[in-house]
């Protein structure tokens, strides 16, 4: 990593379909269908959405063999309409179904924590996609370590280096270099010190796969795009990443304006910083610079606090080697950035990429957006959400919501509106909204509740880690988990 100036992460090259990541390729964006994999049309019809708004990799879930069979109409409908869009089969649990799906896609997507390679299916697989050109994404999460990493490591950024690293080894001795690697989390802090620490485990065994960038189950609406925008602009920011996906709880074709300008955000990065204390700064270990424990928005700073400002193009570097140049190690620093003819969107976003690492890595005590043509107001929201984002403060309910996709069993936009529309008032609470069970309870392991799909037409409902309420009929689970916040002592009532 370099504190002094941008530079982009070497990487090797590869091909997914018609697209070329990593090496100098530029970063690509992509998204995920939430429809149906066996409804031919309504998947292709979505997947050229996707690809009109300008997202050239897609990937849909294959979670049985029917679905992965199915890739072959949906490839041969999408050719035939004219799109060269690549595909990607996201697998969980079976095996076999990867296979089945290697034959018509052009990447595999494979969850080492739900994969068992130690029958040689993995390296059947391998052998399986050289064959064909296919390449592998390692997809290591956070919610779904295996029980062997789990027990040693439990569910920790080392312990999803390790799981990625243990396939990634298998991949090199098979001499088979077309893998994609991502570590994704729903929360910031863990998903930015996983993929850091895997770039310094790949350097030590000279390894250059290229990265994958995400937050799972970031939500919707500003929140959502917020809290992508930090754990992606942080890792983007110091050059980590090859291609990005934006998981939101929307429409998917909604998700590639906000990857794109995240994309552009960063393709302009300059300046030579002067670093005087760099021994002070750890990105794989998180400790607070300062003894300020709650860090501050700009309508709260004390007139004795610093306020750094900044003035180039790479704002991230040279706020961070200003607070690296302190005399003082400890002083409160307030980091200031300006804005100007921007979306309340754009700002939001450009901002939690620009700025959110340094709270990610506790070296910032307070933020500051200077924005003269949004209202106070909107600029005190979007300095709270970026706090709340970098997990330094909590200051409105939090939703982990996952984006969607063909494994969700119920309308989980329409729900995630309807539990927002009861509980948004209350503090200081991370409620998890989940479609299914294959990363729903995992990832949402720090949630203080949790809805989750557990068959059509049926929710169960979680309290922390437990299970509290099972198969509870949609129509009432929503009443079921106001009960059961009540029955905690986390409600409050609405102010009229």
């Amino acid at each position: 990593m370099n504190l002094t100036r941008y530079e982009r992460r070497p990487s090797r090259k590869v091909r997914i379909g018609g697209v070329v990541i990593g090496g100098d390729s530029p970063i690509a964006v992509q998204s995920m269908t939430n429809t149906d994999t066996k409804d031919t049309e309504a998947s292709v019809a979505q997947i050229e959405r996707i690809a009109r708004a300008g997202g050239p990799i897609v990937r849909l879930t294959a979670q049985g063999p029917r679905e992965a069979e199915n890739l072959e109409r949906i490839t041969r409908q999408l050719r035939a309409d004219g799109y060269d869009t690549a595909l990607v089969a996201d697998i969980h649990f079976v095996p076999e179904v990867a296979s089945i799906a290697a034959r018509y896609v052009d990447k595999v997507r494979i969850n080492p924590g739900n994969y068992n390679s130690s029958h040689g299916e993995f390296e059947a697989l391998i052998e399986q996609c050289r064959e064909r050109g296919v390449a592998i994404r390692i997809g290591v999460n956070h919610g779904s370590l295996g029980k062997h990493i789990f027990d040693r490591w439990g569910d920790t950024p080392e312990g999803m280096v390790a799981s990625a690293m243990e396939f990634l080894r298998v991949c090199r001795e098979r001499a088979f270099d077309q893998v994609v690697v991502s570590m994704k989390s729903s929360n910031t802090r863990v998903m930015v010190a996983a993929y850091r620490q895997l770039v310094e485990a790949m350097d030590r065994e000279g390894m250059d796969y290229p990265l994958h960038l995400g937050v799972t189950e970031a939500g919707n609406g500003l929140d959502g795009r917020i809290k992508s925008a930090v754990g992606i602009g942080a890792l983007l920011a110091d050059g980590i990443g090859d291609t990005i996906r934006v998981s939101l709880t929307e429409a998917p074709e909604n998700e590639i304006p906000v990857a794109r300008q995240l994309v552009e955000h960063f393709a302009r990065r300059s300046g030579d910083f002067t670093v005087k204390y760099p021994e002070r700064y750890t990105p794989t270990v998180y400790r607070r610079r300062s003894s300020v424990q709650t860090p501050l928005i700009h309508s709260e700073l004390p007139a004795a606090w610093r306020v750094i400002e900044a003035r180039s193009e790479n704002p991230t570097a040279e706020l961070r080697a200003a607070i690296l140049c302190l005399d003082r190690a400890d002083e409160p620093v307030a980091v200031r950035c300006r804005y100007d003819d921007l979306t309340v969107e754009e700002v939001a976003v450009k901002t939690a990429a620009d700025l959110g690492l340094l709270f990610l890595d506790g070296l910032a005590d307070g933020i500051w957006i200077d924005a003269p043509h949004l209202t106070q107001e909107q600029i005190e929201q979007i300095e709270l959400m970026i706090l709340q984002a970098a997990r330094v403060r909590m200051s409105r309910t939090e939703y982990i919501a996952c984006p969607s996709c063909g494994r969700t069993l119920y309308d989980i936009e329409g729900t995630l509106a309807a539990i927002r529309a009861r509980t948004s008032h209350l503090k200081n609470l991370r409620i998890g909204v989940m479609g299914c069970i294959v990363n729903g309870p995992g990832e949402m392991a720090d949630a203080d509740y949790g809805y989750v799909g557990a068959a059509p037409g049926r929710i169960t409902l979680y309290k922390g880690r437990t299970v509290v309420e099972r198969n509870i009929p949609q129509e009432e689970a929503l009443d079921h988990l106001v009960a059961l916040i009540k029955a905690n002592g986390d409600w409050i009532d609405p102010e009229n």
